[in-house]
This record gives C-alpha cells, structure tokens and sequence, in this order.
C-alpha cells in the first residue's frame, strides 16, 4: 500500500496558512502571508526534493492546487522546482474547479475518502500533500495519514488556519528530527498504528 504523506511549514503555534507570500491566503484576514521567508535555507528545499523522490503523486485542495498550478505550470523545462513539481500525477479534490489547469491533474468531485482509500491501495510510489487544510482535517478525522513531515519555524502567528483539527485523537512515533541554521527544525513523525 502507497504511503500517504502529509508535509506542512508550520509556526511554533500550529499555523500553516499562507506560508510563501503576502497575498497567497488572506482567509480569515490572514495578515502574516510569507512569514517563512525570511527563515528559508536552501537545505529546506533539498529535504523536500528528497521527500519528492520517492513520490509520484501530489493530492491536494483546491485553494492548493491553484496556488502551486500558476507557480509551477508555466516554469519551462530544466528549472529544477518546475520539472520536480510538474512530473507527479496531481490529484484535487474539489466541487468547484471547472478544468484541470495543471498537467497530469485528475480531479476528485465526489466521495473523496473512498477515492483516496483507492488511490493509496493502487500500485506506486508515496502521495505528498501540502497546504490543502480542509483536505488534511479529513485525512486525518479518517486515518489516512501515515507519515507527517513537518518544518517548524521559530516564531508565533497568533491567528490563522491550523493544521490539526479539533476532536481527532491519533499517535505518530517521532522518526526523525533535523535542526536547520536558520532556527527551522524539520520533524517526521510515521503513525503509530
């Protein structure tokens, strides 16, 4: 069975909105956009593009979806980050979305629990998701999280969507923890099942 694993920037106070820029999430008057700037170090992208090696698909919300869809769609051939992100299937779930805007995307519409119970039993590398909290709030009410790697950043929000939803009693055993020089602390944690 394909491992389905759950990969969050996240502030010492459980806030994962909008970590890449101002605008990319205002939800909820979300003021804080970017906030994982100025903490970046390119040791943080070479642990995702390890984590990206040994998956071969993205299963993420459609807020998500959108916001990587306009950030990697258009990069050509050879950027590294573009040709990482644009390879894996993409799977959304989403009632909305008209036409998939991004290469390889199949779109979720409708029972999509039972369709990701599917998708995890199919033959294939590891399902990398990111963002997408409404989505990660249902994978997690119903199981299906079998791997968390997080990146902690040093600093509170104070507001914002969290990544954890309330009522949801689960146990993940720490795996392994790695400390970056900006103050970043990356953690993997695998469900204790």
């Amino acid at each position: 069975m394909r491992r389905l694993i759950v990969s969050e920037f996240l502030s010492l106070d459980g806030v994962m909105q909008a970590p890449g820029g101002e605008q990319e999430d205002t939800d909820g008057g979300f003021k804080h956009g970017g906030w994982t700037l100025p903490f970046w170090h390119d040791d943080i992208g070479g642990s995702f593009a390890a984590l990206m090696q040994d998956a071969d698909a993205l299963l993420l919300g459609r807020k998500t979806y959108v916001t990587h869809a306009e950030a990697f769609e258009p990069l050509p051939a050879g950027d590294f980050f573009g040709d990482m992100m644009n390879a894996p299937a993409k799977y959304v779930v989403s009632k909305t979305l008209e036409k998939p805007i991004w290469r390889n995307t199949t779109v979720i519409r409708a029972h999509h629990i039972e369709e990701i119970r599917r998708l995890k039993a199919a033959p294939g590398k590891n399902i990398l998701t990111d963002g997408s909290q409404q989505l990660v709030h249902d994978l997690l009410r119903h199981d299906l999280v079998d791997e968390l790697h997080l990146l902690v950043y040093p600093l509170l929000l104070g507001s914002g969507k969290r990544l954890f939803p309330e009522g949801v009693h689960t146990t993940f055993k720490l795996e392994a923890a790695n400390p970056y020089p900006s103050g970043v602390v990356g953690l993997r944690y695998v469900a204790a099942r």
